[in-house]
């Protein structure tokens, strides 16, 4: 295969994934604006979108509340494209950060709310990376986390976590859940508060 081609094959991986991950029904068609007017968000907080994708919940935070919101992702490609949609859409509080959820990146207390969607299902060691949301969260700050449940029989091989094995793992961390809720059958939001 010539480089012409492995860069259009690239190419075409990456818009594949693109078309994924900003598919509504995929996250269960839960509006990002509708959700966020269910949130605990202040206008001044601080936002952690974990594992940020394409910035599905990036943009639409960064246009809700004027502090920072961090894009974290291992994908360059994903970042970049967040990088894009800010520049087009003149939004100036978006930083993009290239990392893991299991050793993030950032201070101790210094973010108001972390937001995870579709993505612990698919961390190694889902303790490791509670601790470190906790750890960036500033006293009182909330995690939001949104997952496919898990049920019986399943016609696919994906990873799932419990809504009752997600909330164990939050109390065992250290984390208060004030709120769970089921947007649809398949997904779930637990709502905790440090």
């Amino acid at each position: 295969m010539d480089k012409k081609q492995c860069n259009f094959n690239e190419m075409e991986r990456l818009a594949k994934k693109v078309e994924f991950l900003d598919n509504p029904e995929r996250r269960g068609d839960i509006p990002p604006k509708k959700l966020i007017k269910k949130l605990p968000v202040k206008k001044t907080d601080s936002i952690l979108d974990l594992g940020a994708g394409t910035g599905y919940f990036t943009i639409p935070f960064a246009k809700t509340v004027e502090g920072p919101v961090y894009a974290l992702d291992i994908d360059l490609d994903m970042l970049e494209i967040i990088k894009k949609k800010a520049i087009e859409e003149n939004i100036t509080n978006v930083k993009s950060i290239k990392g893991c959820i299991d050793d993030l990146p950032l201070s101790d207390n210094s973010i108001d709310l972390v937001f995870a969607s579709l993505v612990l299902h698919e961390v190694q060691q889902l303790s490791t990376s509670l601790q470190q949301i906790k750890r960036v969260l500033k006293d009182n700050g909330y995690f939001i986390c949104i997952e496919f449940e898990k049920k019986d029989n399943q016609p696919h091989n994906h990873p799932r976590i419990t809504s009752s094995a997600m909330e164990q793992e939050l109390i065992k961390a250290g984390l208060a859940v004030t709120e769970k809720l089921t947007p649809t059958d398949a997904i779930y939001m637990i709502i905790a508060r440090k």
